[in-house]
């Protein structure tokens, strides 16, 4: 059994289940998104924590699944492991950050990775909660993009159940998002939209919250990394026709399970989320939110940001953080702590640029 120090967490800024409930709320409710950043390590962390702090805003930290693994060291290389080491420093570190509230999320978990990370990772919150403690993480994905719709969804069924017995919020893929992203792709093709049909589809097995809460990544040509103008075709406005048709076929009873759950905050029956978003122009990304975008991961932009800081650190003081010529260089400099500030403020930077442009800056819960 893990060590349950996020056990109380009434007074820290990790969210416990009710208060990400009202996050997610607060953001459908306003038109704004949070954004998400994928984090490797304490050094990522605390550069996320930083800049959800300088923009006063609310957001979510999460971990893929070879971010997961790489938290436990290279020696280790354990999913679970490196998940539980990443929500103890986060429940810990984060005690220092009143203001804000951050919830904590396992990112992008493919089928062939369900039983050795979500699932057991389900299983120990599932426990803690029936011993009247809060999980761990608020979230989990299930990336269910590369299997039929119909096994997806019977996989996010018994997910979510699973899910509501943690206390915890389901994220679900339906289509694919193009590009890689920890050794998985997927090519760059009219796959890569999903239809308003699929979205009735999500509705009818999974509901509309009277299920469970869970968020939804319906696909509009997203690709994960970065790409040259024109290569990514992005169609924004096919989350308002998912929305607006599963809207009207809950209401002429078209959806069974979700029968009379007709109040849809601003009229959109989901909470969605925005994958491969880097590199999006300002138009289409405020475009997402307005259909109903609530999160919007965040990770290429974020590791260029950190990791160029360090470049340029290295090229500004070359002689003296190598030794070369048979001098000593200079310790402050070579220092990890001299670049690794660098880099954390750096990405603190775009962390907060993120918050401006998904407008939950300065709109952190009281």
């Amino acid at each position: 059994m893990f060590v349950t120090r996020w056990r109380d967490n009434a007074t820290m800024t990790i969210a416990t289940a009710e208060r990400y409930a009202a996050m997610l709320d607060a953001a459908r409710r306003g038109g704004y998104a949070y954004p998400a950043i994928n984090v490797t390590s304490t050094q990522t962390l605390n550069a996320a924590l930083q800049g959800f702090a300088e923009a006063e805003s609310d957001g979510i930290i999460q971990v893929s699944v070879g971010g997961s693994a790489y938290f436990s060291g290279q020696s280790v290389n354990d999913r679970v492991t490196g998940s539980l080491a990443f929500a103890a420093f986060a429940h810990e570190v984060a005690k220092k950050y009143p203001n804000i509230t951050i919830a904590l999320h396992t990112d992008h978990c493919a089928k062939q990775y369900l039983d050795d990370w979500v699932r057991p990772l389900l299983a120990l919150e599932a426990d803690e909660v029936a011993h009247g403690h809060e999980p761990m993480f608020q979230s989990h994905m299930w990336d269910g993009s590369t299997v039929p719709l119909d096994e997806n969804l019977h996989i996010a069924e018994e997910l979510l159940d699973k899910s509501q017995a943690a206390h915890t919020v389901l994220e679900i893929e339906i289509g694919t998002v193009g590009g890689e992203e920890d050794g998985h792709s997927a090519e760059i093709n009219e796959k890569l939209y999903s239809t308003p049909e699929d979205g009735v589809k999500v509705a009818q097995r999974l509901g509309l919250g009277e299920r469970g809460r869970y968020m939804a990544a319906f696909t509009f040509g997203n690709v994960h990394g970065a790409y040259k103008p024109g290569v990514v075709k992005l169609r924004p406005e096919l989350l308002g026709e998912i929305q607006r048709e599963v809207a009207t076929a809950v209401v002429d009873g078209r959806v069974a399970s979700a029968a009379g759950a007709v109040d849809f905050p601003n009229g959109k029956p989901f909470a969605l989320v925005f994958h491969g978003g880097s590199g999006s122009t300002a138009q289409e990304i405020a475009q997402a939110v307005s259909y109903g975008v609530v999160k919007m991961n965040i990770d290429t932009d974020t590791q260029y940001a950190f990791t160029r800081a360090i470049a340029g650190h290295m090229f500004s003081h070359y002689d003296a953080v190598l030794k070369i010529d048979g001098e000593v260089g200079n310790k402050k400099l070579y220092d990890p702590r001299s670049w690794g500030r660098e880099a954390e403020s750096a990405m603190a930077r775009r962390v907060v640029e993120a918050c401006e442009q998904l407008g939950s800056a300065g709109k952190a819960l009281k």
